[in-house]
């Protein structure tokens, strides 16, 4: 079947090929970032996370990759979104987004990524991947910004080609998929 629009995708028979965490750590105006230094995304900017491993949850994904990138220890609140990755041409991703305000240590350069804090208002959209700048702001909105730390999960599709982001919307699923 094409994946030529998001809507020729059948979402019932879509298979990710990976699945993996973004933990974005919030406190006085102000994100836990991280510049990657290696793997996929190096150089750009994003929150800390990567590869669920089969058997731990989500929630524990999230909370090891901040650990193995940052040197900190986090309570996620909750997942925040799930992001659907369509690449016409390559791995399908899905992706969940935790959001925390709690955390011990403090944030330390590692061999995959160097954090930062940086001002919400002030995030540097285009040193990130392009579909951030849509997802991003809707999330720290709705879930973070309105201190509704209870509000539902955002769901969106992304449709990609090659890298190049097509096509986007929220999705009309309700739940999360996991």
């Amino acid at each position: 079947r094409s994946m030529n629009t998001l809507a020729d995708i059948d979402w019932n028979a879509w298979t990710p090929t990976m699945r993996g965490t973004l933990m974005f750590v919030l406190g006085d105006g102000q994100a836990l970032l991280i510049r990657k230094k290696r793997g996929l995304g190096a150089g750009k900017i994003n929150a800390p996370g990567g590869k669920w491993d089969i058997g731990e949850s989500l929630s524990a994904c999230a909370r090891r990759e901040m650990l193995e990138e940052t040197g900190i220890d986090v309570h996620p609140l909750g997942c925040a979104a799930e992001l659907r990755f369509v690449e016409r041409d390559g791995p399908q991703w899905l992706g969940y987004v935790f959001v925390a305000r709690d955390f011990t240590g403090s944030p330390t350069e590692t061999a995959e990524a160097k954090p930062f804090w940086c001002d919400v208002a002030a995030i540097p959209y285009h040193q990130m991947w392009a579909d951030d700048a849509i997802w991003l702001p809707k999330v720290l909105a709705h879930r973070v910004l309105s201190d509704q730390p209870s509000a539902p999960p955002l769901v969106y599709d992304f449709l990609f080609t090659a890298g190049k982001l097509l096509e986007h919307q929220p999705s009309d699923q309700s739940a999360l998929s996991l």
